[in-house]
């Protein structure tokens, strides 16, 4: 063993450890932002009466932010799991924003 093992070895315990915590971030507050975000893009969405479709809504939102976070940690990469997570609440959100610029629900 040399000396150069010891610092690779560092490195990659590091490295090992930033992954893990860019899962983190995504599956906790990216998994939760992005859950929120469908529910408002949804209800908006969903056919029926408000309070219904709100109700239908919240449901499904709490399984997807189960689903986000198990993503979270299944994802080859940290960075996957934060850019696949980002990219799905940016599009619930523009469904939201639309729905809202469009003068309600559609």
């Amino acid at each position: 063993m040399t000396a150069g093992d010891g610092t690779q070895h560092a490195r990659a315990r590091w490295a090992r450890r930033g992954d893990i915590g860019l899962r983190v971030v995504a599956a906790i507050p990216l998994g939760y932002a992005s859950a929120s975000l469908w529910a408002m893009a949804l209800a908006r969405l969903l056919p029926g009466d408000r309070a219904e479709a709100t109700v239908t809504a919240t449901l499904v939102a709490l399984a997807l932010c189960a689903i986000a976070a198990m993503w979270a940690f299944a994802a080859r990469s940290g960075w996957r799991a934060v850019w696949t997570l980002a990219l799905a609440g940016g599009i619930a959100g523009a469904i939201a924003w639309g729905s809202i610029a469009s003068g309600g629900r559609l």
